[in-house]
């Protein structure tokens, strides 16, 4: 663990769960696995307090813990579900793209609340789409646990682990911490409830049928089935991945020609057409797609470590073209079709002076883009008879991108408290201003009276607010462009690790 995602974790931490559950969970990041006593006597936090956070951690899958041979429990940080939190505004995103709103405050309620029951989720839900329809109008408990399935069903959501059930005649004394459990074949089978009811608007004590809110409540309580693991919790399952290729692809590693009849009816692609492409996709210099044999017209084969290592090079391109320049840049795309290159070599084949190409390869070279490589001729290693060869490493250069992109996320959160800091006294004012203006159209307030509670804020603090919010948005903006850079070179780094 660097020190650049150490600060990462630590502001993460920090801005979603405040300063005590940052303390701890940042001493176990540092330190590993640790007992009770140990977190509060290191961190110099009551055990009470370090109990708090710890079971926050846990709520939110941050943190594990493992029971030892002698009954002492520790606990351990889990940094990579920590970073995962800058991806949060992307998963509620693509839900909602996928499954609409109702699929995106499900998530939303999952990765604020860490884990829920899906009671629970189906109830909150309801109630937040409740809130804004049109008077007379709610949403149906069962619409909403329909969305659930289909998430369960694409495992945008999973059960978590339980404690089973032990028999009470055991009267041996208690486990010093239960040992969840769960089995594969059950982390996205939903339970079968039988959620009857509509949401609730918080401010109404009658629903539209004119019903007092106390007999509403009666009648719409949810009746379960006698499911052993009806009230098992479910957290949002963040390392679902999707595969941006051809739909027939996408959950398929490898298919062959004779299944044209498995296409999407709309596509209409006869067998000669669908040969075409196929064979287009595999001679594609690139390889995303492999081909092998001929029987049925051969198995193509998706090969997504290819693509990844081509987006993971083609953005050190783009970070190299940036900071150094086109030229620059032609220099390391040589470097790397060619390999191994003699500075002589470099310039003669990027067309460079001497001179401006060996600026540029040191340039490059002290910012760990390209490497150097030593072959000497001879046992003694003279400078006269060894060859100096300039090659790239990409998984090499990979990891250091990754590493200045955790500082730069760490920066921009930075930046954002400050400004949010500096103009905390104008956000509080704006704030009770809004609060204000709402309580008075909710009593129906004449416009007037309206107009002069908005008078409160004047003009350059408008225009002071209007600033800030363009910033933040900005700020916001940079950090989710600079998770989209950091998802590809993890997913690169993975990839590369798992096949050597």
């Amino acid at each position: 663990m660097t020190q650049a995602e150490i600060k990462l974790c630590s502001l993460l931490l920090q801005e979603h769960f405040g300063e005590i559950v940052e303390k701890v969970g940042v001493h176990l990041i540092r330190t590993g696995s640790q007992p009770l006593r140990a977190i509060a006597h290191d961190t110099g936090t009551s055990l009470d307090q370090v109990k708090k956070a710890l079971c926050v951690l846990i709520q939110h899958n941050l943190v594990v813990y493992h029971v030892h041979k002698r009954g002492v429990v520790e606990y351990e940080a889990q940094c990579h579900r920590v970073l995962r939190m800058l991806r949060y505004p992307r998963y509620i995103y693509t839900t909602k793209t996928l499954y609409s709103d109702t699929g995106e405050l499900i998530v939303e309620e999952l990765l604020l609340n860490g884990k829920m029951t899906m009671s629970d989720v189906v109830k909150k839900v309801a109630d937040r789409l409740t809130e804004t329809m049109e008077d007379g109008k709610t949403m149906d408990y069962a619409e909403v646990s329909s969305t659930f399935v289909r998430l369960a069903d694409t495992h945008f959501v999973q059960r978590c682990p339980f404690a089973p059930i032990t028999d009470n005649s055991d009267t041996g004394p208690p486990p010093p911490a239960p040992t969840l459990v769960i089995n594969e074949k059950d982390m996205y089978l939903v339970p079968k409830l039988s959620l009857i009811g509509k949401g609730k608007r918080r401010l109404s004590d009658e629903d539209a049928s004119g019903e007092p809110k106390a007999k509403r409540l009666k009648h719409t309580d949810n009746k379960e089935s006698p499911h052993p693991k009806a009230g098992q919790t479910w957290h949002s399952d963040k390392h679902q991945a999707t595969v941006n290729a051809a739909p027939e692809l996408r959950n398929k590693s490898s298919i062959t020609t004779s299944l044209q009849r498995s296409l999407p009816v709309g596509y209409n692609i006869s067998k000669q057409v669908l040969d075409q492409y196929l064979t287009l996709l595999a001679d594609d210099p690139l390889e995303f797609i492999g081909k092998s044999g001929d029987s049925g017209g051969g198995m193509f084969v998706i090969n997504l470590h290819k693509a990844l290592a081509s987006l993971a090079t083609a953005t050190l391109e783009s970070v190299i073209q940036e900071r150094f320049g086109s030229r620059c840049a032609r220099i390391f795309r040589l470097v790397l079709q060619k390999k191994h290159l003699e500075q002589k070599q470099v310039e003669d084949f990027a067309m460079i002076p001497a001179k401006e190409a060996k600026d540029m390869l040191y340039k490059m070279l002290s910012e760990n883009f390209i490497s150097l490589q030593e072959i000497p001729k001879t046992p003694d290693h003279a400078p006269s008879r060894t060859f100096y060869l300039y090659t790239v490493n990409v998984l090499s250069a990979a990891r250091m991108l990754l590493h200045r992109c955790y500082k730069s996320v760490a920066n921009l959160i930075e930046r954002r408290q400050f400004e949010t800091k500096e103009n905390k006294r104008l956000l509080e004012k704006s704030q009770r201003v809004e609060a204000i203006l709402a309580s008075m159209q909710a009593t129906g307030a004449e416009e007037v009276q309206l107009q002069e509670i908005e008078e409160m804020i004047t003009a350059p603090e408008r225009q002071q607010l209007e600033t800030l919010k363009r910033n933040v948005n900005k700020l916001d903006a940079s950090e989710i462009q600079v998770d989209e850079t950091i998802f590809l070179l993890e997913s690169y780094i993975e990839s590369t690790m798992k096949r050597q």
